[in-house]
């Protein structure tokens, strides 16, 4: 199931990520790699430091950056999706009550 607005995602406990900068440099333990975050995903990497929907993340961008909506949103499913096929996120899906 891919990332959607319903997703709550938080970061896997195999990474170590600190701010330089401005932007932000993530190690992954177990596979060696290094990731490198600009602004953008800097503000998506500190706020996922705690579980949190993709709506808030998304919220978020919007009030900091002029950005259209859409494609804001289709940015950052993007983003996160490529954050979990490396391994470095969590992701859980809201389900329906």
């Amino acid at each position: 199931m891919r990332v959607s607005t319903d997703s709550v995602v938080t970061v896997a406990p195999v990474q170590l990520s600190c701010e330089v900068n401005g932007e932000t440099v993530i190690l992954h333990f177990d596979k060696g790699n290094y990731f490198g975050l600009n602004d953008v995903g800097t503000l998506v990497w500190k706020m996922i430091q705690r579980p949190c929907s993709v709506r808030e993340l998304r919220d978020a961008i919007l009030r900091e950056y002029e950005v259209d909506a859409d494609r804001c949103e289709r940015d950052l499913v993007n983003l996160l999706e490529e954050f979990r096929g490396h391994g470095l996120i969590e992701v859980r899906h809201l389900t329906a009550a």
